[in-house]
């Protein structure tokens, strides 16, 4: 009785484990998704590469920046289409900030009520730079304060830009040079960031000028 008994239990565990056997090589040759450890590793490398050539993170805060410099550093990054190591005036920014979207309204300097781009060039100047401009095109382009130039690929962050809008006016209206080709300007939209390589602004470029270091012009 005992070998019977024996011989169905041994019977029962070999009859068992061929089952087992079978049943799991059929199960692991139909997961639907096999991906070993290092093909993984692998490929996630690759995404964090392509996805680090494209943003950067602002995450040590070296520049030891305020919560609002950051949103600023942040926010203009992306209208820029530049990365946000490249957003450095942050004073420019927070101020431009306060502005856009006014509407345009001639020799007038009232936030979210009505502007001229003129009168914000000598605000800001004076707010920001601590520099005092007159309120006119022609004033601000004749001014000493400022270097002349007309080179394009010499346009840096807070530059001011010239344009001549008819004959009977050389210089008509004033921008502000931000970046990648990005300028502040107001047209008939209002206040806000136009594309300098629009055609309605290089038709009627002047020239830029940019603020001269106050330990140079001041001795002038």
């Amino acid at each position: 009785m005992k070998r019977t008994q024996l011989f169905h239990i041994a019977f029962s565990l070999l009859f068992c484990i061929a089952l087992f056997s079978c049943g799991s090589k059929k199960y692991i040759k139909e997961i639907p998704y096999n991906y070993s450890s290092d093909e993984f590793s692998q490929t996630a490398g690759r995404y964090k590469e392509q996805s680090d050539s494209k943003y950067s993170i602002i995450n040590d805060n070296t520049e030891k920046l305020s919560d609002e410099e950051l949103r600023i550093k942040e926010k203009y990054s992306i209208i820029m289409e530049v990365m946000p190591k490249e957003i450095r005036d942050y004073k420019l920014y927070s101020y431009i900030d306060e502005w856009i979207g006014t509407p345009y309204k001639k020799q007038m300097l009232e936030k979210q009520t009505g502007v001229e781009m003129s009168y914000f060039v000598q605000a800001l100047f004076s707010d920001v730079y601590e520099e005092t401009f007159s309120k006119t095109p022609d004033e601000i382009f004749r001014s000493k304060a400022i270097q002349l130039f007309t080179g394009r690929t010499f346009l840096k962050e807070g530059d001011i830009v010239f344009f001549r809008y008819d004959k009977f006016h050389p210089i008509s209206d004033v921008g502000i040079y931000l970046h990648n080709d990005r300028i502040l300007a107001c047209t008939s939209k209002g206040l806000n960031i136009y594309d300098f390589n629009d055609q309605y602004f290089q038709l009627r470029y002047v020239a830029a000028g940019r603020l001269k270091e106050k330990n140079k012009w001041k001795n002038l």
